[in-house]
C-alpha cells in the first residue's frame, strides 16, 4: 500500500492534521487513496455527539466480574463508533486504581491486575467485533491527574511487569488496534520517549504489530518516532499551537538520515495495516460526529443507539454490589418510602448540565468528568424508577432531594417502612476541577455531607438503606455499623439507565452478583500508596511506585490490615456453597514450543525474543480447577468465585494473588459445576535478572472463593 508513497506522504500518515481542525478530537489527512482517520473519545460510548448510549463506566463493568457482558458492552460501544464513523476508539482505560483517589479510576477496570486485563481483553474484542480500532490507553504509570505532564512514575521492572503492564499485554493478546502513549515520565523518560516501554516491552517482548499514538499533546520531540511512536495526536505541539513535532521535522530528519527511511515506513505500515485489519477499506461510513461545533447538525444525522439501553442496564444491575443487608433488601410492595438526597434525582437542569459533565453533580451521577465521557440522550433517575414501581406496588412514596437541611430530612423519614438515602462521590479528568478537586479527589468522604446525611436520616429511621454512586472507595465508617442502616448498596456509575437498574437491585428483579474491583478502607491510611502534591510550576515531581508488587488488596493482606469490604467482596439475595475441588495437569496441545514448555517446567525462564510474553505455550492452560457450587438459599442467584494463588515465601509474591474467576448461576437446592484454568504465566513472576517468566521455587499452593478474604475451597499445584 505504501510502496508508491512519498516521504511527505508517509509522514503526513504519522502525523495529526492539529487540535480543532477536524471532525472528531484526533484526526488524520487524505493520503492518496488513504482517506485518513477519525480518532474519538471514549471508554463509555462516542463523545461529542448525539444519539449515542451512554454506557456503565470501565469500574462499574469490572465490578460484575462477567466477562460476557464485558464482551457485550464492548461490541455495542464498537457498533456505535462504527455508525458514527469513527475509525479508532480512545479506549479502554487501564491504568490501576493505584491511588484511591485517582480521577480517573472510574475510567478503569480496578485495582488489580488480573481483573484490569481480563475486562480489558473482552472489551477490546467486543469493540474491535464491533468494527472499530481500539486504543489501550494510557500507557504507562499515569495513576494520578495531579501535575501528570509532570511527574515521574519511579516503577521498578518487576512491578512493572506484574503490575502496571499486565493489562496491556492482554490487551495485545486481544489483537488490540492501537497503544496510546501516557503524559507521564517514567522513570525519569517521558512515556511517549520511552525506548524501555515502547520499544522493548510493547514491540519487541508483546511483539505489538499495531501503532502507538501519542496521548494529546504528549509527543516531546521528533526524536519519538525512533523510541517507537508512531502516529503523534492531534498533531501539535501544544493544542492549537500549528506546529508539530512530526511533519516538516520528521521529513527533514528522514531526508539527513537522523531517522531511517525503514522506520518511517514501519510507522506507516502499522497505522494502514490496522485499518485494514478492522476491514475498514471497505465502505466505512461517514463521519457523523462534529466534536469542536456540537450544534452542527451533522451530529444527528445517524443515531446510533439500537437497544443498548438493555446492556446499560443489564451492566448497571451486575454491576451494583451489595455490601450490607440485614433483611431490608430485596423491597417487597413496601406501604410507603422516602427517597433522600439529591443522588436520587435528576439533575437539575438536564443530564448534561456541564461540558464534559465537568460540574457539581445536581441529581444522580451516572459518570465523572473529562474526556471519559459522552452527551447523555436520557437518564432514568432512581426517583422516576422507583416511582414507576411504586405505582405498580400502590406503594406512598416520599421524597426530600436537598441535601443540605439536615433537620428537613430527618423528619421527611419518621414512620416511614423504609428510607433510601442516595450518596455520592465524583471525580474527572485533570483539567476541569469542581469543587477544589483538580481532577483527583480531595478525600474519601461522600459528597455534600453524604455522611451528616445518612446520620440524620438513620437517627429517625431504622430500616435506612444506603445507595452510594461513586467513582471510587469511600470511607463509610462513620454510619456503616449505625443498627439503623440495614442495606448497603454501592451503585458505582450506571449510565443511562442508571436509576432503572439501581431499582432492578432494590425490588430483586436482579439479584446481586457485583464483587468490588477494589479495597473499602476503614481509613486513607490504610491505601498503600497516596495521592503526591505538590511542586512548584516548574518541578517534576517523582512518584516513587515503593508498594511495589503490593497494590490494594495484596498490601492489606501482608501488612494484616483489616478492611471494611475486601477485594472481590460482594454479597447477594441468596447463599452459596463450594464443594469437590479437584485440579489437573493439562498436557501441552502437538503444536506447543514443548523444548519451552520443557525449560519453564524445570525453573528456566522466558528467552529474551519477539513476541516472548504473549508466546502461546506459555498463556495454554496448564492445569484445570474444577468445583461444585450449591445454592443454599431461596432465590435464583449468580455468583463469581474467584481463584487466589498463594506462593511460596521465597518468590517475594503477596500473600494471595487473584489469578481466576468465572460466573455460576443456580436455582435455589440446585448444584452447578465450574471449572478455571491456568496457564504456565499465570504461576510465573518476572525475573529481573534473568528478563523472563519463571516458575517460582517452593509449593504453590490456590484458594477458591467468595472475595480475596473469603476462601471456601484450597488446594495445591502439582508439580
Amino acid at each position: 500500500q505504501i510502496s508508491n508513497f512519498t516521504i511527505q506522504q508517509k509522514v503526513n500518515i504519522t502525523t495529526g492534521i492539529g487540535w480543532g481542525n477536524g471532525l472528531c478530537v484526533g484526526n488524520t489527512p487524505v493520503v492518496g487513496d488513504f482517506p485518513g482517520l477519525c480518532l474519538q473519545d471514549s471508554p463509555l460510548g462516542v463523545r461529542d455527539t448525539d444519539f449515542v448510549t451512554s454506557f456503565p463506566a470501565g469500574i462499574t463493568t469490572a465490578s460484575t466480574w462477567n466477562r460476557a457482558l464485558m464482551r457485550a458492552r464492548g461490541f455495542a460501544m464498537g457498533q456505535e463508533h462504527r455508525m458514527k464513523g469513527v475509525n479508532v476508539a480512545l479506549g479502554p482505560m487501564m491504568n490501576m486504581g493505584r491511588i484511591a483517589q485517582g480521577g480517573r479510576n472510574w475510567e478503569g477496570f480496578g485495582a488489580d491486575p488480573f481483573l484490569s486485563g481480563e475486562a480489558a481483553y473482552e472489551t477490546i474484542l467486543g469493540l474491535q467485533a464491533g468494527g472499530v480500532q481500539a486504543t489501550a490507553k494510557h500507557y504507562i504509570n499515569n495513576e494520578q491527574e495531579w501535575k501528570r505532564t509532570q511527574e515521574s512514575s519511579n516503577v521498578d521492572d518487576r512491578t512493572q511487569h506484574e503490575i502496571y503492564a499486565h493489562p496491556f499485554m492482554r490487551s495485545v493478546m486481544a489483537g488490540v488496534s492501537s497503544i496510546m502513549c501516557s503524559y507521564n515520565l517514567v522513570n525519569d523518560t517521558y512515556a511517549c520517549n520511552n525506548n524501555k516501554t515502547l520499544n522493548d516491552i510493547m514491540k519487541r517482548e508483546f511483539g505489538f504489530q499495531g501503532f502507538i499514538q501519542s496521548d494529546w499533546s504528549a509527543t516531546m520531540d521528533t526524536l519519538g518516532a525512533v523510541t517507537g511512536l508512531d502516529l503523534t495526536m492531534p498533531g501539535d505541539i501544544t493544542l492549537g499551537s500549528g506546529t508539530t513535532y512530526f511533519g516538516q521535522n520528521l521529513t527533514d530528519f528522514v531526508l539527513n538520515d537522523t531517522i531511517s527511511i525503514q522506520r518511517l515506513d514501519d510507522m506507516a505500515t502499522r497505522i494502514i495495516a490496522a485499518w485494514y485489519f478492522l476491514h475498514q477499506d471497505e465502505g466505512y461510513p461517514n463521519t457523523t460526529v462534529s466534536s469542536f461545533d456540537l450544534y452542527n447538525p451533522l451530529n444527528q444525522e445517524v443515531n446510533a443507539q439500537s437497544d443498548h439501553y438493555l446492556i446499560v442496564r443489564e451492566i448497571g444491575a451486575a454491576g451494583t454490589v451489595l455490601l450490607k443487608n440485614e433483611g431490608a433488601l430485596p423491597l417487597c410492595k413496601p406501604k410507603n418510602i422516602v427517597l433522600v438526597g439529591s443522588d436520587a434525582a435528576p439533575p437539575t437542569s438536564g443530564p448534561n448540565e456541564y461540558t464534559d459533565q465537568g460540574g457539581d453533580p445536581s441529581g444522580i451521577l451516572a459518570m465523572g468528568w473529562g474526556s471519559g465521557t459522552d452527551n447523555f440522550t436520557y437518564l432514568v433517575s432512581p426517583y422516576e424508577a422507583i416511582q414507576a414501581r411504586a405505582r405498580v406496588d400502590q406503594t406512598s412514596v416520599f421524597w426530600d432531594f436537598n441535601d443540605w437541611d439536615l433537620a428537613a430530612a430527618g423528619n421527611s423519614v419518621i414512620g416511614m417502612e423504609a428510607a433510601i438515602v442516595f450518596v455520592n462521590s465524583d471525580s474527572g479528568e485533570g483539567y476541569i476541577t469542581v469543587d477544589g478537586n483538580a481532577g483527583d479527589r480531595q478525600n474519601l468522604s461522600a459528597w455534600h455531607q453524604g455522611d451528616q446525611l445518612i446520620l440524620a436520616v438513620a437517627a429517625q429511621n431504622n430500616n435506612t438503606i444506603v445507595v452510594t454512586n461513586s467513582v471510587g472507595p469511600l470511607i463509610i465508617e462513620p454510619w456503616v455499623d449505625h443498627p439503623n442502616v440495614t442495606a448497603i448498596v454501592w451503585a458505582n456509575l450506571g449510565g443511562n439507565e442508571a436509576g432503572n437498574a439501581i431499582a432492578d437491585i432494590l425490588y430483586g428483579a436482579w439479584n446481586p452478583s457485583g464483587k468490588l474491583p477494589y479495597t473499602i478502607a476503614k481509613s486513607p491510611a490504610d491505601y498503600p500508596a497516596q495521592l503526591v502534591t505538590g511542586g512548584t510550576a516548574a518541578d517534576i515531581l517523582s512518584i516513587n511506585y515503593t508498594e511495589g508488587l503490593f497494590i490494594d488488596y495484596r498490601w492489606f493482606d501482608a501488612q494484616n490490615i483489616t478492611p471494611r469490604y475486601e477485594f472481590g467482596f460482594g454479597l447477594s439475595y441468596t447463599t452459596f456453597e463450594y464443594s469437590n475441588l479437584a485440579i489437573t495437569k493439562i498436557y501441552p496441545a502437538d503444536y506447543a514450543q514443548t523444548d519451552l514448555v520443557q525449560n519453564w517446567e524445570d525453573g528456566g525462564a522466558t528467552p529474551i525474543a519477539e513476541g516472548s510474553t504473549t508466546a502461546l505455550w506459555l498463556h495454554m492452560p496448564a492445569y484445570k480447577i474444577t468445583f461444585d457450587v450449591a445454592n443454599t438459599g431461596a432465590l435464583y442467584g449468580g455468583e463469581v468465585p474467584q481463584l487466589y494463588i498463594h506462593h511460596s515465601p521465597s518468590a517475594g509474591e503477596p500473600p494471595s494473588v487473584l489469578k481466576g474467576f468465572t460466573n455460576v448461576v443456580v436455582s435455589p437446592g440446585q448444584t452447578a459445576s465450574a471449572s478455571i484454568t491456568l496457564s504456565r504465566y499465570d504461576l510465573s513472576i518476572w525475573d529481573v535478572v534473568r528478563q523472563g517468566w519463571a516458575k517460582p521455587e517452593g509449593t504453590m499452593t490456590f484458594s477458591v472463593g467468595a472475595s480475596s478474604r473469603d476462601f471456601r475451597l484450597n488446594g495445591t499445584i502439582p508439580a
